[in-house]
């Protein structure tokens, strides 16, 4: 074992009541003030360069530790409105407002609480060993990676003039898979996301009448139901696509028959000639619906968040992974094949013109994992991301969070 990584326990023990404080106190996209704070704090305590307010709330460290290359690395550090589940002694039940003005609970359901303790840890690790490497480290905590701007926004506000030019991008998202595992694919890995919302227009009147309105619900409601076909009858069977009608909001009473319905739709996809089809469908089908219920006016289609298609530069890939099996065994490092789920940090390696390297971190114990598994109920008896009941296991999770990085940087630190 590299003798940095001998120290991973030592420096993740302390960090785990750090991981508990911030799971307790999530915050929306681009409202991580709280965090970034704490984030800032400690890397000025580490002795970093520290930038803060990049994009919003974005956080850059920086540390020039001689000659040699520049590695970014990467975390997230925005929740989700999701009201919290999992029982946890430390589970959040905070709230905030979202951007439409509406109060809302809040959650770490997609484990960016993990990514932020993960990094702090591997710059702990790294500043500490100083004489194991050569080179910049550049660690990036993102905001607004579930709004699918943070990335952008910090590229916008101008990042790569206040950073060293990086060499690579490296990052690691946890995800329902064994704790220990680390899961890395090449070439298009993460699918790119779309969203939309879909306003229709009715006639309301009231619940007894529906014969003098326009319904918006049963237009709504048929939306979605046709909407549905985009990927059993449009998309061919080799192909990949998804189309989530995830928000249907209508009404204020039982016996009123209200003006107007909202759809919130998110599509993911990893081919572009995909992405248009489905899209395309969603405009045309909301179009038809409403015609076909007599509607005096078309939807209102809005697109919202986009994520590009994140791919895995195949060569770097092969570099990392092959760090990871010398310092993991090959066991625990394994090709997940592509993911439906999207991720905006191929945003920040577009930018910089360099190669990216993203890969899954398990956070599930290992033995319900295999049990779920030989009784073939995964999916329903292992929360997913972005579920109220998602709730990674902190070991050996942050272990293997904190070296997957450490282990990441130190070989693109060596020159090849």
């Amino acid at each position: 074992m590299n003798p940095l990584l001998q120290d991973v326990g030592a420096v993740t023990a302390p960090l785990v009541e750090l991981y508990k404080d911030l799971h307790r106190h999530p915050e929306l996209s681009f409202q991580e003030h709280r965090t970034a704070g704490i984030v800032a704090e400690r890397l000025t305590a580490l002795g970093l360069e520290v930038i803060t307010g990049i994009g919003g709330t974005g956080v850059a460290g920086i540390v020039r530790n001689g000659e040699g290359p520049t590695v970014l690395l990467r975390a997230d550090m925005d929740a989700l409105p999701v009201l919290e589940d999992t029982g946890l002694d430390y589970a959040s039940t905070d709230r905030g407002v979202d951007p439409e003005g509406v109060e809302v609970p809040l959650m770490h359901a997609c484990g960016h609480d993990v990514h932020i303790v993960s990094l702090l840890g591997a710059t702990q690790l790294l500043v500490q060993r100083t004489v194991d490497w050569s080179g910049t480290l550049v660690v990036v905590f993102q905001p607004a990676e579930e709004a699918g701007g943070g990335a952008q926004a910090m590229v916008a506000d101008g990042l790569f003039d206040r950073i060293p030019a990086p060499d690579i991008v490296l990052g690691q998202h946890v995800a329902p898979a064994p704790a220990g595992i680390v899961g890395v694919h090449p070439g298009p890995a993460f699918a790119g996301a779309d969203s939309f919302a879909v306003r229709m227009f009715g006639r309301g009147g009231h619940g007894s009448r529906p014969e003098t309105t326009v319904d918006p619900v049963v237009m709504a409601a048929a939306t979605v139901m046709r909407l549905q076909t985009l990927v059993s009858r449009h998309i061919a069977g080799s192909d990949t696509a998804v189309v989530t009608v995830g928000q249907l909001h209508a009404g204020t009473k039982s016996n009123i028959i209200p003006d107007e319905a909202t759809l919130g739709i998110s599509v993911r996809s990893t081919d572009p000639e995909v992405r248009s089809t489905v899209i395309e469908g969603i405009h045309r089908i909301a179009k038809a619906e409403a015609l076909a219920s007599g509607a005096d006016r078309e939807p209102q289609i809005v697109a919202q968040e986009s994520f590009p298609v994140l791919v895995n530069d195949v060569d770097a890939t092969a570099r990392t992974v092959g760090a990871f099996r010398a310092a993991f065994g090959e066991q625990r490092v394994i090709d997940p094949g592509a993911v439906t789920g999207s991720e905006d940090v191929g945003v920040l390696s577009t930018a910089a013109g360099v190669p990216l390297v993203y890969w899954l971190l398990g956070g599930v114990d290992a033995e319900r994992f295999g049990a779920a598994t030989l009784a073939g109920t995964v999916e329903r008896d292992i929360p997913s991301n972005h579920s109220p009941h998602f709730a990674p296991l902190i070991q050996p999770t942050l272990d293997t969070g904190v070296a997957a990085l450490t282990v990441a940087a130190l070989e693109w630190f060596a020159r090849p």
